[in-house]
C-alpha cells in the first residue's frame, strides 16, 4: 500500500519524534498566526476541544488502540457541513442567524468514528456558488504560489485548501458541485477527489444541487485522498497504483478552449510523460459534450435548485449576499419545468455517451482548470470574476454532469504555477480510478 503524509505522521508517532498533541497544536498554531493566512481559511476554530482529543488519542495510540492512521490527527471541514451545536453558516451572511446544527452530518460522524479531530470549518465562496473561492464578507486566502501577488486560491472550497497548504490541517473535507473540491485542489498544488454521489452519504450537508453535490478530500497526495475516501464511503480497500498498460482518451477541442499557454503547455508536457510510460491517449470525437451548450442556455440544475432553496431569502435581503453569487442564483427564477426536463434529457444521453465510449479507456483526461490563478483584487471587477469564473467552473463541472468519480493531481514542476491534470472515469469505478491516479502521481512526480 502508498504512504502519504498521513501514514507518515502515523509512523512518527509511532516511532516517538512527535505526538498527536504536537502535530495538532502546530496545525491551530497556524491558523491562529497573525501573519498568516488562517482569519480568512477558518470561519470558526476548536481550540480546546481539538488538543483535548489529540491527548485522548495518544494515549489510545500507546495502547494500539487507535480506530484508524487518521486517529489523532487535524481535519478541516468546510463550512457547509454540519456540526453538532454549530450553525452551518455556508461562508454566507445570509444564514449567520441559523439555528445551530442538532446533529453531526453523515461524514463527520465517519470523521470522528475513524479518530480524525476536526480543527474547524472552513471559509468558502457563499453558498458553494463559485469556483473562484472569493468571499466579499468573510475574506479571501490568498493562493501559496507566490503569496506576494494575492492570488485566488480557487473554490468554493477555499479555506479548505488553504488549511492544507498552510499546515493547518492534514487532509481537508469539501463539497464539489461543479468542481468545488478539484479547482482549489488544483489551483493550489494539491489532491482533490470528487467520488461518485451515491458512494458518500450527504446527510447533514447544506445542498447546492441535490441532482449534482458530493462530498470529498483535499489533501497532500493521492494516497491520502484514498485514505479519507475509504472513510467517508465506509469501504476498505487498499490503494494499489494500477500496473497495466494505461489507456486515456481526451476533449482538448472542449477542455482546452481559451487556456492558458502555460497551462497548455504544462498539460501538453505531463501528456508526453504518460506517452512515454507507454499509455496511449486518443481524442474523443469532436462534440462529445455538445448537450452543455443547451444545459447552460436553459439554466443548470444549480442555479434552478438554489433559486428554489434561497431566492426568497435572497429578496428579503439583498444586501447580505454579494451581488456575484446574487445573480447566478437569481438565473434560477426564469428556469421552467419544460427546461428542466430538458436538461436531464440531455445530461441522460451525455451520461450514456460517455460511458459507452469509455468500455475502451481508462479514464479521460484534461487540465483541471485551463486558466492560471488570477489576481483576488481583479475579481471585484464584474465582467472580470464572470469571465474567469465560466472558464474555472468549465472542465471540471463535466464530471459533476456525468455522476462520474473524479481526481486532480498536480502535474507542474517545481516553480511553476500550479496545474492539476484531471481524470474523469464511468460512474462507481472510483477505487479503480485512485488506483490509476495513483500511478501517473508516481510517473510526475518522477
Amino acid at each position: 500500500m502508498l504512504t502519504g503524509k498521513i501514514q507518515s505522521l502515523t509512523a512518527d508517532i509511532s516511532a516517538g519524534s512527535t505526538s498527536c498533541e504536537e502535530i495538532v497544536g502546530a496545525a491551530l498554531a497556524r491558523a491562529m498566526d497573525p501573519h498568516g493566512e488562517g482569519a480568512a481559511t477558518f470561519r470558526s476554530l476548536r481550540k480546546d476541544q481539538a488538543v483535548q482529543q489529540a491527548r485522548a488519542y495518544d494515549l489510545l495510540r500507546n495502547t494500539r488502540a487507535a480506530a484508524s492512521s487518521l486517529a489523532g490527527l487535524p481535519v478541516s471541514i468546510k463550512d457547509n457541513i454540519d456540526f453538532a451545536g454549530e450553525v452551518t453558516g455556508g461562508g454566507c451572511k445570509l444564514l449567520e442567524g441559523a439555528p445551530p446544527a442538532t446533529a453531526h452530518a453523515a461524514v463527520v460522524e465517519r470523521l470522528h468514528a475513524a479518530g480524525a479531530v476536526i480543527v474547524g470549518r472552513t471559509n468558502m465562496t457563499e453558498l458553494a456558488f463559485s469556483g473562484i473561492g472569493y468571499n466579499r464578507f468573510y475574506g479571501t486566502p490568498a493562493n501559496p504560489f507566490e503569496r506576494a501577488r494575492r492570488l485566488i486560491p480557487g473554490g468554493s472550497s477555499s479555506g479548505a485548501a488553504i488549511s492544507v497548504t498552510d499546515g493547518m490541517a492534514v487532509a481537508a473535507l469539501g463539497t464539489d458541485t461543479g468542481g468545488s473540491v478539484r479547482i482549489p485542489a488544483a489551483l493550489t498544488g494539491l489532491t482533490g477527489f470528487k467520488p461518485t454521489q451515491r458512494r458518500v452519504p450527504l446527510q447533514g450537508v447544506l445542498p447546492l444541487s441535490t441532482l449534482l453535490d458530493c462530498v470529498g478530500p483535499l489533501a497532500r497526495s493521492v494516497a491520502d485522498c484514498a485514505l479519507l475516501d475509504n472513510i467517508l464511503a465506509d469501504d476498505d480497500e487498499s490503494l494499489i497504483p494500477f500496473g497495466g498498460r494505461l489507456r486515456f482518451c481526451s476533449a482538448d477541442d472542449f477542455m482546452l478552449e481559451e487556456a492558458d499557454p502555460e497551462t497548455i503547455d504544462t498539460y501538453t508536457r505531463a501528456k508526453r510523460t504518460l506517452l512515454d510510460a507507454g499509455a496511449s491517449i486518443e481524442p474523443l470525437p469532436a462534440g462529445i459534450f455538445a448537450e452543455l451548450t443547451g444545459y447552460y442556455a436553459r439554466g443548470s440544475f444549480a442555479n434552478a435548485e438554489a433559486w428554489e432553496r434561497f431566492g426568497a431569502l435572497i429578496e428579503s435581503r439583498p444586501y447580505d449576499i454579494d451581488p456575484k453569487i446574487g445573480e447566478r442564483i437569481a438565473r434560477g427564477r426564469t428556469i421552467s419545468a419544460s427546461d428542466w426536463i430538458a436538461n436531464l434529457r440531455a445530461r441522460a444521453s451525455m451520461i450514456e455517451r460517455f460511458e459507452r465510449m469509455m468500455f475502451a479507456f481508462d479514464a479521460l483526461i484534461a487540465p483541471t482548470v485551463p486558466i492560471l490563478p488570477p489576481p483576488i483584487a481583479d475579481m471585484e471587477d464584474d465582467e472580470m470574476y464572470r469571465h474567469a469564473n465560466t472558464l474555472i467552473l468549465r472542465n471540471p463541472a463535466v464530471a459533476n454532469l456525468l455522476d462520474a468519480p473524479s481526481l486532480t493531481i498536480p502535474c507542474h514542476e517545481a516553480g511553476q504555477a500550479p496545474v492539476g491534470l484531471m481524470l474523469i472515469a464511468p460512474a462507481m469505478s472510483d477505487r479503480r480510478l485512485l488506483n490509476i491516479g495513483a500511478a501517473l502521481e508516481a510517473l510526475l512526480q518522477a
